[in-house]
């Protein structure tokens, strides 16, 4: 077992599965102490449980944070039973694929999304916030989307409320940074998880597994970078900074293909 993150304490979200729950491992064998939150208890009891059995130190919190009072009531707990607290990482998310004419009828669709991604993660965020001022120090990640670095087509719930916590995290680093709050925004690629197991044509597409996506984050924690990114991701970014309309009008048709290609591929 690594001793790079001994004695320090890492709050993770959306930690009983995927990418969380590896990441909790892998966090644990560099010698974190890792704070699990999930709504599901089995699952999540299943992760600490490993993570103990394989020497590491971890506690499970049952949480829905979409719910303020839930999410209020972990916050306190975890500042009432860890006194040092170093990082808050992110991870739990909704993500909803559907076409904006299919949404007309649909605002829910867009406010359950922003309750876990945007507003869950927020209210985690500001309620450690004082305990992160008090020590001098603290590190904030968050999970995105490399969609949001590009013009892709049918997520427009999911994408706002990833880029409204981007520009969260953002301001965060910007006023308190000189106070010790550092940040990470991890701009993930497709990943193989529950999630994205949910759109049935993406079992056709190749995608990351939740193993090395974890790697991303146990990254953004160790070595705490602005960003964790992939070259697409990047040159995305440069290309909607430099020539958003030219960048946007090519992607459309070539998304379109992808989805007929996967969808035709799914079915043979």
């Amino acid at each position: 077992m690594s001793t790079r993150l001994q004695g320090r304490t890492i709050v993770l979200t959306g930690a009983s599965s995927g990418i969380g729950a590896e990441a909790a491992r892998k966090l644990a064998r560099q010698g974190a102490t890792v704070c699990l939150l999930a709504r599901r208890e089995h699952e999540l009891d299943a992760v600490r449980a490993d993570i103990v059995a394989a020497g590491g130190a971890a506690h499970a919190y049952v949480v829905d944070l979409a719910d303020a009072e839930s999410a209020d009531a972990v916050a306190a707990r975890l500042l009432a039973e860890h006194p040092r607290i170093d990082a808050l990482v992110n991870n739990a998310g909704r993500s909803i694929r559907r076409p904006i004419k299919d949404s007309l009828d649909r605002v829910h669709d867009y406010e359950r999304t922003m309750a876990i991604n945007y507003f869950g993660a927020v209210r985690l965020t500001l309620a450690l916030l004082p305990r992160f001022l008090a020590q001098g120090h603290g590190h904030v990640v968050i999970s995105s989307s490399m969609s949001t670095q590009v013009p892709i087509p049918l997520f427009s719930a999911y994408l706002a409320s990833k880029s409204a916590l981007e520009s969260f995290t953002r301001s965060l680093t910007a006023e308190l940074g000189h106070r010790g709050i550092t940040s990470t925004v991890v701009y993930f690629p497709m990943v193989r998880t529950e999630m994205s197991g949910a759109t049935s044509i993406y079992q056709a597409m190749p995608m990351l597994s939740a193993d090395k996506a974890a790697n991303w984050l146990v990254k953004a924690v160790v070595d705490q970078p602005t960003r964790v990114t992939s070259l697409p991701g990047a040159m995305g970014e440069v290309g909607m900074a430099t020539l958003p309309g030219v960048i946007t009008k090519v992607a459309q048709p070539l998304f379109r293909r992808m989805d007929r290609s996967l969808a035709k591929r799914t079915k043979g």
